[in-house]
Parts: C-alpha cells; structure tokens; sequence
C-alpha cells in the first residue's frame, strides 16, 4: 500500500498538474485530515480525571467526567473494572459548569490489587464517546505489630434478655388461661353446689340420710359424745326447721318447744304428747351433754338414736290416698 503522504514526483509535470494521481492524492489527503479532526474534536468534547491513582485499602478518590456540551448528553451506568472491585460509594448529580456537564462519582476498594478503569461510555445526541481508561493501585495498610499491643482474645457476652423475648410466652399463658376459664365455665355453669344440692332434697329424705351418715361416722366408739349429739340434734331441729316452717335452729330447747305446741294446737297437726315428751328429753338431754358435759350410757344413746327417728318419722306427713267413691245404690 503507498504512502498517502509519498506522492509521485516527476519533474515540473507534477507541478504543472500533468500527472494522473495527483487529483487521487489530495482526496486521499483531505479525508484523512477530516478524520483526524474528527478523532480529536471527540476527545476534546468528553474528558476525565482522578485526584489520585493510588490509594490503600478503603480509601476514597474522586472520578469526574467534562463533557463540552450541554444537550443531549446521556450518562449510563458506571462500567467497573474487569473484576468489579472498584466500588461506587457515591454517584454525584450532573454539574452545570458555562457550557460543560460535569458528572462526579466517589469510588473505592477493598481489595489490594492494579486495577483498570475502562473508558466509560457517554452519548452525546445519540453519539457514543469513550473516556480515556484509568488505572488504579490499591495498596495494604501495613501494621506494626511491635508498636500494637496485643491482647486476649474476650469471651462472648451474652446479650441481657428483655421483655420482648417473652412476649410470646406471655400472650400464649394469656391465652391457655382464657380457653381453661371457657372450659371451666361451661362445665361448672349447670353444676350445683353442695348447699343447692342438699336444698333440692326433701326434708325428710335429707334428715333419714344425714341419720346413716352419723351412724357410719362411729363417733360413739371414737368418744365423741359431744359432737355426736350437736350433730343428732341439728338434724332434728333442721328436719323441723325446713319440714313445719319453724325457726327451730335459733331457737333455745324451752323456746322450740313453746313454738311447737301452739302450733300443733292451733294448726291441729295432731302431735301425740309422747311425741312432744320425746323431743323434749332428746333436746334437754343434748343441752346437758353440750353445756354440762354429761355423759349418757350406751343404752341411753341408743335410745336417744331411736327417739331422734321415731320423732322425724312422725312429723313427717302422710300422703293420705283418696278413696275410691262408693256408687250410690237406689
């Protein structure tokens, strides 16, 4: 291939314009002097810096684009190294400088090493230029173990707990109390107590059962005279009580009796005089044991026994059947 800048020479023909590749050479002339002018005007529109080309380990530099035009100038993404271990810490907003832009970034590496910068691409009204590629050393901090103490390696220090470590534990003791007081609710809400329980029972049938109840208890044999008779008559006196609407509970053994012969007398309940005789010996005798500390014989507290159903059994009422009635005979 010639030399564009060898041209041919033959005398004063050249000169004259006689010779057939001189036209040919000054073409070839002015398209290389447009492309080396465009080839320039490129670089001179878009340039770039550093402040520095070395740095160590952590360290921040400033990289800054100038582009010589204001319009239709489009900055894409920061092209790292090959090896991406120079980082952006900061991609600055575009400067307005005259009639330049000038695009900032704060770099930085954590990673000994030469690294380069590729050219970064921007595009001016749809054109692409390319920055000079920048090389950058980044250097280890040297440390001088002489001059830095060493020290013994610290144990792990547990972290205090708080109360936000056991608020799942609260909320889940809150809610196993809410469904055990729902069970309980359901299951106790129909169930009555010993007190309805025993109200709901008749008199007499509480006063007979409350009487087996005392024999099993065997407080005769266990020489408990004075609580086997509070308790024998307290079943007279409530069997009375619930029976005959009479507050014989509260009542002195005089006041009962009183009580209970004018109502018999008035209300012709017909109670025999025997009757009438044995409460009054069960309630004096019971007063003698409680008060006087008597102590009756075996016999007597069997009679006692007896006598305190015998009572019960005759104030009871009795259902008395209807009779079936006679047909009248013509």
């Amino acid at each position: 291939m010639r030399n564009l800048f060898c041209l041919p020479y033959k005398g004063e023909k050249f000169l004259k314009g006689e010779n057939p590749l001189k036209k040919h050479a000054l073409v070839r002339l002015l398209l290389l002097g447009g492309f080396l002018f465009m080839w320039f005007s490129g670089f001179s529109q878009v340039s770039s810096k550093i402040d520095t080309t070395s740095i160590r380990i952590g360290e921040q530099f400033n990289y800054e684009i100038t582009v010589e035009e204001t319009k239709d100038v489009r900055f894409p993404k920061f092209e790292s190294d090959s090896l991406n271990r120079i980082g952006v810490v900061t991609s600055h907003k575009i400067d307005s400088l005259k009639n330049q832009l000038i695009k900032k970034y704060t770099l930085t590496s954590f990673d000994s090493g030469r690294y380069v910068l590729p050219g970064q691409e921007i595009f001016i009204k749809d054109k692409r230029f390319l920055t000079e590629e920048v090389v950058i050393n980044v250097g280890t901090v040297p440390v001088d173990t002489l001059k830095q103490p060493m020290y013994h390696i610290k144990e792990i220090n547990n972290e205090p707990y708080l109360f936000s470590d056991y608020l799942n534990y609260f909320w889940g003791l809150i809610l196993l109390l809410i469904i055990i007081a729902v069970i309980l609710y359901f299951v106790l809400k129909d169930k009555p107590t010993p007190e309805e329980i025993i109200s709901r029972i008749p008199p007499f049938d509480a006063a007979k059962m409350r009487l087996k109840e005392l024999d099993q208890k065997e407080l005769i044999s266990k020489n408990k005279i004075k609580l086997y008779y509070v308790e024998l008559t307290d079943i007279v006196r409530t069997f009375i009580e619930k029976e005959m609407n009479i507050p014989a509970l509260e009542s002195t053994t005089d006041e009962l009796m009183e009580i209970i012969t004018d109502f018999n007398s008035s209300s012709h309940l017909n109670i025999s005089g025997d009757t009438l005789l044995k409460l009054k010996q069960l309630l004096k005798e019971a007063d003698l044991v409680k008060f006087a500390k008597s102590r009756p014989l075996q016999n007597q507290i069997a009679l006692h026994r007896e006598d305190a159903e015998g009572i019960i059994d005759t104030l009871h009422p009795k259902k008395v059947e209807p009779k079936p009635e006679e047909d009248d005979r013509e």
